[in-house]
């Protein structure tokens, strides 16, 4: 079987009356639970300021090398800055590519004792002095997507008969959006293609913006890797492991992975991760079709917390471990 495209969803379809809505939840209903990844249109985000990120981006990898390693995520107890290629890590191996990690710009919150140690992952984030427009820009980007974000996730429950609202209490002012600018420099010297290794997000949704280079492979029903051709101004979106833990697996998060481009070419991408707080408790989702769920998938290593914070700092001390090493030596588990 070919695929040569994941599902187009127009999510304007939600403001063009009772017929046009009906056939968006059929849509995002189907894409949902038979895939997890579909490519989103309609939302509102205007061309002008997807440009003025992109420009805004590439200033941020042109600017010399010193002045990046002046912002380096090691300097961070909040995996927040600059991260040098390859020192992230999936599956336990180097991800070939550079990015500025950016979440909500809050005090640092050092936990106390007996508090949980996921509040290190609020703090503020580090900018380059030299490119002050970044700071307006990418805060402005976390704003801008989590109001599509949250209205498509409003329409998504809707479609498989669930409240509207159900999970608004755990987003809001206290929700943990965070943002990725990435760039993949093109294939690494040893000839490996790990752009970023296969995974799952552990979050509720991810909105990408990719550029037209492509690259990204998800896993479908055939158990191969295929690759989703860029359509300029979508997004594609995909859902995570929490929508998966809350429907019992009839909502689905999918493996998907980035192999880098050939040689020298260079592909720049805007993952944006739509997230709870980090205290909140995902309750089961109330919805008709939950009798026909078929239960989440068991990763003996990746277990999934009832609390969002722990399942993102497992994350976070696995795929930045320079980071870890230096500032929560105390969390990591003894090899």
């Amino acid at each position: 079987m070919m695929y040569q495209q994941l599902p187009i969803i127009d999510l304007s379809a939600a403001e063009r009356g009772p017929e046009a809505r009906g056939l968006l939840h059929a849509q995002l209903h189907s894409a949902a639970h038979d895939v997890g990844f579909f490519q989103l249109v309609g939302h509102g985000v205007q061309q002008t300021e997807i440009e003025r990120l992109t420009r805004v981006m590439r200033e941020f990898f042109a600017l010399p090398e010193s002045e990046r390693l002046a912002i380096d995520n090691v300097r961070s107890p909040h995996f927040r800055g600059y991260t040098r290629t390859g020192d992230e890590r999936t599956g336990g191996r180097q991800d070939w590519r550079d990015q500025l990690d950016v979440g909500a710009e809050r005090p640092a919150r050092v936990p106390a004792d007996g508090e949980p140690a996921y509040w290190w992952l609020q703090g503020p984030n580090q900018w380059p002095r030299s490119l002050p427009e970044l700071r307006e820009v990418a805060l402005g980007w976390i704003d801008r997507l989590s109001g599509v974000a949250d209205r498509l996730l409003r329409e998504l429950l809707v479609s498989i008969g669930a409240p509207a609202d159900f999970y608004a209490p755990i987003f809001g002012q206290g929700a943990h959006p965070h943002l990725k600018l990435v760039r993949y420099p093109g294939s690494a010297g040893d000839g490996a293609d790990q752009g970023v290794g296969a995974h799952k997000d552990y979050g509720f949704l991810t909105l990408l913006l990719q550029d037209q280079v492509g690259g990204l492979q998800v896993e479908r029903e055939d158990g191969l890797f295929h690759e989703v051709p860029p359509i300029p101004g979508a997004f594609v979106v995909n859902l995570g492991e929490l929508l998966e833990v809350a429907t019992q697996g009839y909502l689905v998060a999918t493996n998907h992975r980035v192999v880098s481009p050939p040689g020298a070419t260079e592909r720049f991408s805007v993952p944006f991760f739509y997230n709870p707080r980090l205290d909140a408790r995902i309750e089961p989702l109330v919805f008709p079709y939950a009798s026909a769920a078929p239960g989440v998938t068991d990763d003996p290593a990746n277990p999934l917390f009832a609390e969002y914070g722990f399942n993102e700092l497992k994350g976070k001390l696995r795929a930045h471990p320079l980071v870890a090493e230096r500032h929560h030596a105390g969390l990591l588990s003894p090899a």
